[in-house]
C-alpha cells in the first residue's frame, strides 16, 4: 500500500504522545473547534508550555490527529487487502467495504473522522487540510486501481474504470455518513451489496 504524504510532522516525546492521545480522544468524540488546548493540556497531564513546545499550535496537533489516523486506516486496510488474492479483484473491491465495516466497529462510532473534519476545516491554507483532502484521494486511486483490475480488458478500458471507481467512492463516502448519522442499520453492508450488484451487473 502507499504510504501517507501529509505535512511536516512533530518528533513524538512521551509527553507529545500523551498530549495527542487526549486530544484524538477530544476531538473525534466533541469536534475540533469545540476542543481548546486548556482542555487538552488538562487531559494529558502536561502545562500548556509543553504543549506548545512539543507542537507549535492547535493547528499542528489537528495534523497530527488526522495524519495518524489515516496512517492507521492505511494498515488496516492493507491488511484486509493483502488477505484477498490477487487475481479475485471484485472480491477486493468488497474488501474495502468489510474494512470499513470492521473500523467503524472498533474506531468510528461517530463516522468519519475526516468526513467530520473537513465540516470545520474548509480551508485549503489550514495545514490540516491537505491530511483530509489527501485521504480522500488516496481513496479514489485505490478504487481506481481496484477498478481497473475488474475491468482489465473491456471495451470501454480506462474510461470504464474511472466510472465504476467513481461509483465505488459515492457508494463507500455515502456509507461513513450514514453510519456516522445513524440513518438506517448496516450502511456498510447496504453499500457493500450495491457495490457487488455494479461489479456483477446484477
Amino acid at each position: 500500500m502507499k504510504p501517507a504524504e501529509h505535512p511536516p510532522r512533530v518528533r513524538m516525546t512521551p509527553a507529545a504522545r500523551r498530549v495527542l492521545a487526549a486530544a484524538e480522544r477530544l476531538f473525534y468524540a466533541h469536534g475540533i473547534h469545540a476542543v481548546g488546548v486548556d482542555l487538552i493540556a488538562a487531559e494529558s497531564g502536561v502545562t500548556k508550555k509543553t504543549l506548545y513546545d512539543r507542537f507549535g499550535s492547535k493547528e499542528q496537533i489537528v495534523v497530527e490527529y488526522l495524519a495518524g489516523r489515516d496512517e492507521r486506516w492505511r494498515v488496516f486496510l492493507g491488511g484486509r487487502l493483502d488477505a484477498v488474492p490477487e487475481g479475485e479483484p471484485a472480491a477486493r473491491v468488497l474488501a474495502v467495504f468489510d474494512a470499513s465495516r470492521a473500523w467503524a466497529a472498533e474506531q468510528g462510532s461517530r463516522g468519519c473522522a475526516m468526513i467530520n473534519a473537513h465540516a470545520e476545516i474548509g480551508d485549503p491554507a489550514h495545514p490540516a487540510y491537505p491530511v483530509i483532502a489527501g485521504q480522500k484521494a488516496w481513496m479514489l486511486d485505490l478504487f481506481t486501481t481496484l477498478a481497473g483490475q475488474v475491468e482489465a480488458g473491456d471495451a470501454d478500458g480506462v474510461e470504464g474504470a474511472e466510472r465504476l471507481a467513481r461509483a465505488l467512492m459515492l457508494l463507500h463516502e455515502g456509507a461513513l455518513v450514514a453510519h456516522g448519522l445513524g440513518v438506517f442499520p448496516e450502511p456498510f453492508a447496504r453499500a457493500r451489496e450495491e457495490a457487488r450488484r455494479l461489479l456483477t451487473g446484477g
